[in-house]
């Protein structure tokens, strides 16, 4: 039988593909910072482009990498990525990247300045949530984000939990109407 090229699985890289609604590109996700989103209230998010070495590229198409320490920080009118981990390419030679520079955000003029203000104010801070490939291009999704309190992520695990139980009964209902 024959199937076509577009409708076969991708051979290797177990990243997830998400279809982005903006301008209908694939998004694959090479990795996410989940700990991010629980750490912190995300106020705005940011797609931003990153200046990649070679090696840095190959070793993401990999799946390799790591945002769980990342954080953004403006300086001098540019916008840096800080601690996110993308290891060493192991084909690599002595041109290999170090794997936790500093890398560099592409953003517009109006975000980075919009950014760099809504950081000075006390508890908010710039973190990377995910990292992906939008037609071919790296790209980083980062957020403007406020710290959570203790027992602000209790609250939120406590509605989450809630959220499921009640889409269980929900589902269980349905089950029952339609056996009934």
């Amino acid at each position: 039988m024959y199937v076509p090229k577009e409708s076969q699985p991708k051979q290797g890289g177990t990243a997830a593909t998400a279809k982005d609604g903006e301008k209908g590109g694939k998004r694959k996700i090479v990795a996410q910072n989940k700990k991010a989103r629980h750490d912190y209230a995300i106020i705005d998010t940011y797609e931003a482009g990153l200046v990649l070495t070679g090696t840095e590229v190959k070793s993401l198409r990999q799946g390799r990498a790591s945002l769980v320490d990342g954080f953004v920080q403006v300086d001098g009118g540019e916008a840096w990525l800080h601690n996110a981990h993308i290891p060493e390419y192991a084909q690599g030679t002595w041109t290999n990247h170090s794997a936790r520079r500093k890398r560099k955000l592409l953003l517009h003029r109006e975000e980075i300045d919009k950014l760099a203000v809504k950081a000075d104010e006390t508890g908010h801070t710039i973190v990377p949530l995910a990292l992906y490939f939008k037609d071919g291009r790296a790209k980083a999704e980062i957020a403007l984000a406020r710290g959570k309190k203790e027992y602000d992520k209790r609250q939120t695990l406590r509605e989450k939990q809630d959220r499921r139980e009640s889409d269980r009964a929900i589902a269980a209902a349905k089950r029952r109407q339609r056996g009934a």
